[in-house]
């Protein structure tokens, strides 16, 4: 596929981007996974890159679940 980015999912709220790229690299600190400091994913194994996102989104989901049982601390 090359180096090129072709991400093609779309930011609802594109103001998240940068908390969600911070969030990225704090999952993976805390997983043991070190992203290269380009940015470039493609060499990483799909395994890394899916815990990341696997985490990443359980994350989400439980902040979206406080957030709607009014227990939203805004960490």
């Amino acid at each position: 596929m090359g180096q090129g980015s072709r991400n093609s999912n779309n930011l609802v709220v594109a103001r998240a981007n940068g908390a969600l790229e911070q969030m990225k690299y704090e999952v993976a600190q805390e997983l043991g996974i070190s992203i290269p400091q380009d940015g470039y994913q493609g060499n990483m194994t799909s395994y890394e890159n899916g815990s990341i996102g696997g985490y990443i989104t359980k994350r989400l989901v439980t902040l979206a679940e406080q957030q709607l049982a009014g227990q939203y601390s805004g960490q």
